[in-house]
């Protein structure tokens, strides 16, 4: 790419006959976008091992022909999950009416190059239909596993969608009759 002077730009790109970095188009790209909701925030996700743990052992099962949704309320003594009172405030912990939700998708659905495409449909399709768990939690938090089948990778997305949302309403309504 060359800038009116024969120039060629490394890192940016020409706008309106001015030289713009890469910080600055990100910057760009982010007030564009700022109304979206990109991804699923930090503290919407399932990320320590022994969360994991807890929600498989401790946690109920909802079984869809394309995944098994493992699904555990939270309750507020679980929210610090072990921490004294007074390192809570520094402890990284989400708020207790919150929904997180995790992934896991083993070596034996492929490459990681597969795990990872079946890993950003799900995602997409969670931060798409999140609100219909969102508006169970208004008592207790909720952690929920996602284990998905090999057949999400070929299904098309608009069924990944509607299972997805489908388990996410099921796991809301039995929270709801708790």
């Amino acid at each position: 790419m060359g800038c009116k002077n024969g120039d060629w730009i490394p890192c940016g790109f020409l706008q309106g006959g001015e030289r713009v970095n890469a910080d600055a188009s990100r910057a760009v790209a982010a007030k564009a976008g700022a109304a979206l909701a990109r991804g699923l925030a930090r503290s919407g996700r399932l990320l320590k091992h022994s969360d994991f743990d807890r929600v498989y052992k401790q946690g109920r099962r909802h079984f869809s022909p394309h995944m098994t949704v493992f699904y555990l309320p939270r309750m507020e003594d679980d929210s610090t999950n072990g921490v004294l009172a007074e390192d809570a405030s520094r402890a990284r912990v989400p708020s207790d009416k919150s929904a997180r939700v995790g992934f896991t998708v083993g070596k034996v659905l492929g490459g990681a190059v597969v795990r990872n495409r079946i890993k950003r449909r799900l995602r997409e399709a969670v931060r798409l239909r999140r609100a219909l768990l969102d508006g169970a939690v208004d008592v207790v938090g909720v952690d929920v596993v996602i284990n998905p089948k090999k057949t999400v990778l070929t299904l098309e997305f608009s069924v990944v969608l509607e299972e997805v949302g489908r388990a996410l309403e099921t796991v809301s309504k039995k929270l709801v009759h708790k």
